[in-house]
């Protein structure tokens, strides 16, 4: 999976974390945690294209990768609380499954390449 496809992908899931939350009646505290972490996301990559160097764009992608572990923690959450249902936890548990995927493969990738 190519870089755009990152960088792609990752604004649509966004854009599902906005709509999710804008669906969600309450839990304000609990939205702003899931809509801060989701999105920044896709922010971090969008940023690691424009790192300073080899160094930067890893350490960017880290954030993004930390970004998605707690996104995934939100999800999980707003599933076992009965925030979100589970057809709705299950499609976007799987998206930001291959965002980390995605982000681990090329952290190691440049890490190797590079000897960071």
């Amino acid at each position: 999976m190519s870089d755009n496809f990152l960088v792609e992908f990752s604004i649509e899931f966004a854009v599902k974390i906005v709509k999710l939350t804008d669906q969600i009646q309450g839990k304000g505290v609990l939205k702003n945690q899931i809509l801060k972490s989701g999105t920044s996301i896709g922010a971090n990559i969008h940023e690691a294209n424009y790192a300073q160097s080899k160094a930067d764009f890893v350490s960017k992608l880290q954030i993004a990768l930390k970004e998605c572990y707690e996104t995934e923690y939100w999800l999980k959450l707003f599933s076992k609380t009965n925030i979100i249902d589970a057809n709705i936890y299950s499609e976007l548990q799987n998206d930001c499954g291959k965002i980390r995927r995605v982000l681990i493969s090329s952290i190691n990738t440049t890490k190797e390449k590079y000897i960071l």
